[in-house]
């Protein structure tokens, strides 16, 4: 059974945050799905990360191509994981169910803290998760540095 964790995002935005965690996360030799709600912002976070520094090269796919499987991190806006992903990263409020959290060894739940929908959206994943026997930590970067919060 897998895990949750929730960053409440303050002070870094997504494409800062976003590349940090799915580094962490091929470290562990995960692969990694990155689900969104908006295919126009999952292109754009695509962009991003094709721009980022040289030595921070991060290998990733826009899904819908004929390699999705093959690819170490995807993003997308659909339910389906062709990458074979142990990992999950939901961004800006992509649905993520009880049965799939179960099925996987990672979910992060990554959500914008100046949005009041967006964390009125995740306080509902939170339940849920929770709800359904899915162990989550909150982390918060308020300080300045992330800190666990919560646990449940």
């Amino acid at each position: 059974m897998g895990q949750a964790l929730f960053y409440h995002l303050t002070r870094q935005p997504l494409e800062a945050t976003l590349p940090v965690l799915l580094e962490r996360a091929l470290e562990r030799g995960w692969r990694v799905v990155v689900r969104g709600s908006d295919p126009g912002r999952v292109e754009w976070l695509d962009q991003k990360l094709w721009l980022g520094p040289e030595d921070g090269f991060l290998p990733h796919g826009l899904a819908g191509g004929p390699h999705d499987a093959d690819q170490p991190v995807l993003l997308t806006t659909d339910a389906a994981i062709p990458n074979g992903a142990a990992c999950l990263m939901s961004i800006d409020g992509a649905m993520v169910g009880v049965a799939e959290a179960q099925a996987l060894d990672r979910i992060c739940i990554l959500f914008d803290g100046h949005d009041p929908a967006a964390v009125q959206h995740a306080r509902g994943q939170w339940k849920a998760l929770t709800g359904g026997g899915i162990a989550s930590q909150y982390w918060s970067e308020e300080s300045g540095r992330w800190e666990m919060k919560a646990e449940g």
